[in-house]
């Protein structure tokens, strides 16, 4: 549907203050992405509000949050509020002042707390010293978080009065029997880089860090959860039938994950710059900020540039693949693939012991390994940085382990 098409003079048509920013306000709408529905609704309630700013004497520089409340109650009075009304408004206010129309309300600066002065000190060396992903600091930050909190007293604190024992006596509390081996050893590690780098700027003076007590579990104890191989094919060609723009998205990413392997978060952080189509590779953004070449084989390409010109909203963004609903931004993170993979699999009808986006990059390297590919091959497609990740996939290949298990001593009772 063409922006023009969109359009209705006749409710476009108001008299007040919000007059002169109807049409660019049509335009923002037009451009991210809103239905037809949404877009006639939206802009017919903004021209309502103009009308009643215009009864009330109010000017543009004048509008402030209690003004849209009043408008909306007398909305209800009449029996006209409906549901969403109050999102619409509001958006309207954030376009508003986003444009420096109206000002923004007063900030009122709050009191930081000494914790949180040093988490922010913290997450910026994990940053720039560490070149950490900013999810991995927010869960650092979120574990030290819950740690100071835990052990601390707010109004009186001092970080060199944590003793080894508290952090003993938190990680039992914290990590029960029914909490995850992984789970659990998340927060060891974040303790312990927080506790180095609360040494090295001086907050403690003894190694605090050596104190944190291990987490009981084993390496290479847990088998890699990968999808069946027939199963990862019918959904692919499940997928390959999804003619609307979200099926186009979601075709194109399950390809991505199931051909190359690529994490949930490397198929987020994907850009438009990030794929050579002349030489038929792309750019990968992996883990440390490394950044991988791979290539690109026919049909991902051809999923990725359908979804390119018929799929994907217009947008200003780079990012390969946005959001299907309006507004039409950046998928948020990881999750959000983790999700599209989920109801893909619902769609298409698959049971799966896991719904997450990993299994497809476990089956790759499971199909790769029993297709007599090394070790060292699939942790090069995989871009594993220690070959001990990739060892644990030895243990799914059954016909290999029985070459080299020694008979049982005897026979079973």
């Amino acid at each position: 549907m063409s922006r023009a098409c969109r359009k209705r003079p006749s409710r476009l048509h108001a008299e007040g203050p919000l007059v002169p920013y109807l049409e660019p306000y049509a335009e923002y709408l037009a451009d991210h992405g809103y239905s037809q529905v949404a877009f006639w609704k939206k802009t017919y309630l903004v021209a309502e509000f103009s009308r009643w700013l215009h009864r009330c004497d109010i000017a543009i520089n004048e509008i402030a949050g209690e003004h849209g409340e009043a408008f909306l109650r007398d909305r209800a009075r009449h029996g006209l509020l409906k549901a969403g009304d109050h999102f619409t408004l509001s958006g309207m206010v954030a376009w508003l002042r986003d444009r420096g129309v109206i000002d923004s309300p007063p900030v009122v600066m709050a009191e930081v707390s000494s914790i949180e002065r040093v988490l922010q000190e913290y997450g910026a060396f994990l940053l720039e010293a560490r070149g950490l992903a900013p999810t991995t600091i927010e869960n650092y930050c979120g574990y030290v978080r819950r740690f100071l909190t835990d052990v601390a007293v707010e109004h009186d604190w001092q970080l060199a009065s944590v003793k080894a024992n508290q952090m003993a006596d938190y990680l039992r509390r914290n990590a029960p029997k029914n909490r995850k081996f992984v789970s659990a050893k998340h927060i060891v590690t974040a303790l312990r880089s927080f506790l180095r780098f609360a040494r090295s700027r001086g907050y403690v003076h003894g190694d605090l860090a050596a104190a944190v007590p291990s987490v009981a579990g084993w390496s290479m104890a847990s088998i890699p959860r990968a999808m069946p191989a027939d199963c990862v094919q019918a959904l692919l060609n499940a997928s390959a039938t999804w003619k609307e723009p979200v099926g186009l998205r979601n075709h194109a990413i399950l390809l991505l994950l199931a051909r190359l392997g690529l994490r949930a978060g490397e198929v987020v952080r994907l850009e438009l710059d990030d794929i050579d189509w002349g030489d038929g590779c792309l750019i990968v953004h992996g883990k440390d900020r490394e950044r991988r070449p791979l290539p690109l084989p026919h049909d991902v390409g051809q999923a990725i540039a359908t979804y390119l010109e018929y799929g994907r909203p217009r947008s200003s963004s780079r990012r390969v693949f946005l959001c299907a609903h309006a507004p039409c931004g950046e998928l948020r993170g990881c999750s959000d693939v983790s999700v599209i993979v989920a109801r893909a699999l619902k769609r298409a009808g698959i049971e799966s012991c896991s719904r997450g986006a990993h299994q497809l990059r476990h089956a790759l390297a499971v199909g790769m390994l029993r297709q007599g590919a090394s070790l060292t091959e699939i942790g090069q497609i995989l871009r594993h940085r220690s070959p001990q990740t990739t060892r644990r996939y030895a243990k799914v290949d059954i016909e290999a382990l029985r070459e080299v298990a020694l008979p049982w001593p005897g026979e079973l009772p």
